[in-house]
């Protein structure tokens, strides 16, 4: 397992259907070795702390294995490293196969698994479809988030070292599941809302959703 990219990105104002929308999600590679901090990597920064960042999503991931899926997808886009706003481009990383809860080591730092991402409407802005974030969804092709366990440096290039599975073992695609094919499944979402690694916000959704469909 490897990263094979780290990329990083400040906000910026774009236009989006006549507004302007303040997104972070343009990421470009970086050269040499970057800082992992608890909250963000060194010279990146989130611009809606509701939805990004934070403790639990401090740093986003998505397997390089995915692009030629999208490349097929949508030829006409130019999909290079970075482009579905993930800081980690990875090898050998696969939402099937990895749990929440799983810890790493990648570089000096090391890492816990936390949940999928969920895509919101500026995945649309940086790849200029709209369409693409129900899709994105669909596939279950979803990336991940990662909680920072302990701060180091990350290079391009680093070995990833799984340190730890978690004994519930239920993988990212599982929770990813949640948002469409598994919608009701009820003893799924009960195991998922009982994750301790799982991000709090996650865990409260299912919590609600549970208690919705018990009454």
């Amino acid at each position: 397992m490897k990263l094979l990219s780290v990329n990083v990105g400040c906000p910026r104002e774009v236009e989006w259907k006549g507004k302007l929308i303040r997104t972070s999600i343009f990421k470009s590679p970086q050269n040499g070795s970057v800082h992992v901090f608890k909250l963000n990597l060194e010279g990146d920064k989130q611009s809606d702390l509701a939805v990004h960042g934070g403790v639990d999503k401090a740093v986003y991931a998505y397997p390089s294995e995915h692009y030629s899926f999208w490349r097929q997808e949508f030829p006409d886009l130019d999909l290079t490293w970075g482009a579905f706003g993930e800081n980690f481009t990875t090898e050998g990383l696969l939402e099937t196969a990895i749990h929440i809860g799983d810890t790493l080591q990648i570089g000096s730092a090391r890492f816990v698994i936390t949940q999928p991402r969920l895509p919101c409407f500026k995945l649309g802005i940086r790849l200029g479809r709209a369409d693409i974030v129900n899709r994105f969804l669909q596939s279950e092709r979803s990336g991940f988030y990662f909680a920072v366990l302990e701060e180091g440096t990350v290079t391009a290039g680093d070995l990833i070292q799984l340190l730890g599975q978690d004994p519930q073992k239920i993988t990212v695609t599982d929770i990813a599941s949640l948002f469409g094919r598994n919608l009701r499944n009820r003893e799924l979402l009960h195991t998922a809302s009982q994750l301790s690694a799982l991000s709090s916000s996650l865990r409260d959704e299912f919590r609600s959703r549970n208690k919705t469909d018990a009454g």
